[in-house]
């Protein structure tokens, strides 16, 4: 059992150091985030189009040392993002496809990096709230995040993946938590 192990642990590791091409996890929405919407005195809102801005500060894939992380919704990381808020929205009773108030949204930045010691993700996107086709917000909103790393890839790897949907988080909260979004939504 034990030559089991550590022939899967080895197999793991060379998988891990070998460059091959990782899933982001799929988007767990945050129970802080839909109760701050259920609470806010929104009304409900559709979701529009999310793209992103082509560059090195918001690269797909996105690279983690030898290896590259994908995107589980349609291989882009605007549709992540459309997908997140989608999920909160629904969650917390806020969705509404033939709602008048839309939501939009562009990937500005979106890097992660597992550095040796301490891992680093950073998100920012611009988010256009319209009703009625009438502009009531335009915002850039961003997350910064530190986790503890290691230089091992076989720990530094897995843990940067797992540390990106909470960046999403994050940076959704951000934008619940600023009243003027809030008061678009109305």
């Amino acid at each position: 059992m034990g030559r089991i192990l550590s022939s899967l642990a080895l197999s793991a590791l060379a998988v891990v150091v070998s460059g091959c091409a990782v899933v982001a996890p799929a988007y767990t929405p945050s129970i802080d985030n839909v109760q701050a919407l259920k609470g806010s005195g929104a009304g409900k809102a559709r979701v529009g189009a999310f793209n992103a801005v082509q560059g090195t500060a918001n690269p797909n894939p996105i690279p983690l040392r030898a290896n590259t992380m994908r995107s589980p919704y349609g291989g882009t990381y605007s549709a992540y993002l459309s997908e997140a808020i989608t999920r909160e929205l629904t969650m917390a009773g806020k969705l509404a496809p033939d709602s008048d108030i839309e939501i939009t949204g562009t990937l500005l930045k979106n890097q992660v990096d597992p550095a040796i010691s301490t891992g680093t993700g950073t998100i920012e996107a611009r988010f256009v709230v319209k009703k009625g086709g009438a502009v009531r917000y335009d915002r850039v909103k961003s997350a910064q995040r530190e986790w503890e790393s290691s230089f091992a890839a076989a720990i530094a790897i897995p843990r940067a993946v797992q540390e990106y949907s909470i960046s999403v988080q994050t940076l959704l909260a951000n934008l619940y938590a600023d009243p003027d979004f809030i008061n678009a939504l109305k």
